[in-house]
């Protein structure tokens, strides 16, 4: 199964990015022997239309092209906030069930077309805070190589344990 993360905007070069392309080098490694090929990151032009409504169109139209038939996984601050471990196991489900691709999806500074949130199979909050286009995409990266590392039972993830 392929992993991609699809972004509105690009990344300038800096930690942040750094930071990315250290856990999507981390994604590659781990998914190998878990049947995940890669974390292919694309990054897709803002649209340049007038209308806040007519910007959100036209980049859910490139984010769906770019998408094809993977499962998608937007990240929104309407959606839910699922454990690390929920998130896993809904890879692993894919994963599992032999569906091509998970596409987690990364809209631009106007937000997501409701059109990408009714086609995604999961929406995603990191909370109700407004952050920066690209401490999400680390975020995300971050969370995928945290689910690939829980799917393996790598040691990385450190779930809270009670201990009285």
């Amino acid at each position: 199964m392929r992993l991609s993360l699809l972004a509105v905007g690009r990344l300038k070069s800096g930690p942040e990015r750094e930071l990315v392309e250290r856990y999507r080098q981390r994604v590659e490694g781990m998914g190998r022997a878990l049947g995940l090929a890669g974390l292919d990151i694309v990054e897709l032009p803002e649209s340049r239309a007038r209308r806040d409504d007519d910007r959100r169109a036209e980049e859910a139209a490139a984010l769906l092209e770019k998408a094809e038939s993977s499962v998608l996984i937007v990240f929104d601050e309407r959606g839910k906030s699922p454990s690390s471990e929920a998130f896993a196991e809904r890879i692993r489900q894919w994963r599992d069930e032999g569906r091509a691709g998970v596409a987690c999806v990364i809209g631009g500074p106007d937000g997501l077309d409701p059109k990408i949130r009714q086609r995604a199979e999961m929406v995603v909050s990191f909370g109700a805070l407004t952050m920066p286009h690209q401490i999400v995409r680390a975020l995300v990266a971050e969370q995928l190589y945290r689910a690939l590392t829980i799917i393996a039972g790598h040691p990385y993830h450190r779930a809270g344990h009670d201990d009285s």
